[in-house]
């Protein structure tokens, strides 16, 4: 019989949900051009067996639902009000993928197929079976431990943004580590929904065009893109010592992410390419200053993760993308990484947002003995 455990919320529901709203984007993408074919909606159950099947299909449509049957697992062995965790997270992962094969049925870029199902339900299983053995050879008590020795209390929405981060780098970034850029995006994704309307012009103009960020600007901003992960981490990891461990984690996934996404997005011979002599150096000046702040206190590292949010993304909303970096983004769009361009994309774009709803959020609050003591 599976020991009790204190019903709470742990950080394994946010990554649930969140994952469950990949795979609505993933599976619904690009939710254009609905319409009804003559089938219903489960007809495709009945449907003959695919003759040709690939082996990415395959693994993609087993190993795209394994992470959330895993996530959902964990979040429900974390409540006592589920007695059979496994079977139910299964039977969620399931039912989900059946909703979007239905949906999939309206979308004329879409092919919804039995195999597709049962994969995806299947991977709910691995993911599941997975989370169900890593508790019972005491995985997930040693991981709460170790949680509750490293990490401030209450620090899940903290977690998951220091796990999504990387995430956030994949896509291609007019300024290394600038996460965030939708100044142009929205402005003209607005003047085109409101065109041949009056309210057209009540869009402000800018008299003067966007102007490209100096190398002094571009050095700025790396620096501040490097040291709005390490605050946040040190905002979540009370002890100087340790701080240093998750600082040098922050710049290891800073450097490799930001390589990966160049080989991408220009090919492997150019991985490297992004760091020039501005962003070396803008690394070294980010690295500078926070080994210099890794002993301050934790609201005192909110404060300044709040700082360095609002001063990049003032310096990278300030910049225009040039046509070299559009074409990149048109190629991540609409060409080779349409399949997960949307995760990337969209993290990219909405995590420096969190990540200044939550800082705001959290120097709302009366702060605690444990927010107020230092890390030394």
């Amino acid at each position: 019989m599976r020991a009790s455990r204190p019903s709470h919320r742990s950080t394994a529901t946010l990554l649930a949900a969140l994952y469950a709203l990949l795979v609505l984007y993933a599976s619904l993408f690009p939710f254009t051009d609905w319409r009804t074919q003559g089938l219903g909606a489960l007809e495709f159950l009945t449907a003959p067996w695919p003759r040709y099947w690939s082996q990415f299909d395959t693994a993609a449509n087993w190993m795209g639902y394994a992470p959330l049957g895993f996530l959902l697992t964990l979040a429900l062995l974390r409540s006592t009000l589920v007695a059979r965790p496994v079977v139910w997270a299964v039977l969620a992962g399931s039912a989900l993928s059946l909703l979007m094969e239905s949906l999939q049925t309206y979308l004329p870029q879409r092919v919804p197929a039995l195999s597709d199902w049962l994969l995806n339900s299947f991977g709910a299983l691995s993911g599941a079976w997975l989370a169900s053995a890593l508790e019972k050879l005491g995985a997930i008590d040693r991981w709460s431990r170790f949680r509750n020795r490293w990490f401030v209390p209450l620090a899940r929405n903290r977690l998951v943004l220091l796990a999504t981060w990387p995430v956030a780098l994949l896509f291609p970034l007019a300024v290394p580590l600038g996460l965030g850029q939708v100044y142009e995006r929205l402005e003209s994704a607005l003047a085109e929904a409101l065109q041949d309307t009056p309210f057209l012009e009540w869009l402000p103009l800018r008299s003067v065009e966007l102007q490209p960020m100096v190398p002094a600007g571009e050095l700025l901003c790396v620096a501040l893109g490097l040291l709005v992960p390490c605050f946040l981490a040190f905002a979540t990891v009370p002890q100087w010592p340790r701080r240093l461990v998750a600082l040098v984690l922050v710049c290891a996934a800073s450097v490799s992410v930001s390589s990966l996404s160049a080989a991408l997005s220009y090919g492997p011979e150019s991985a490297w390419a992004w760091l020039t002599m501005e962003v070396t150096l803008g690394l070294t000046l980010g690295l500078v200053v926070a080994l210099a702040c890794s002993g301050l206190g934790l609201r005192a590292c909110l404060a300044l993760l709040l700082v360095a949010l609002v001063w990049q993304l003032t310096l990278v909303n300030l910049a225009p993308s040039t046509p070299y970096f559009a074409q990149t983004l048109q190629d991540w769009e609409q060409g080779r990484f349409i399949r997960f361009n949307g995760l990337a994309q969209w993290v990219g774009w909405v995590w420096p947002y969190a990540a200044l709803w939550i800082t705001l959020l959290a120097l709302s609050k009366p702060g605690s003995h444990a927010d107020q003591h230092t890390a030394m």
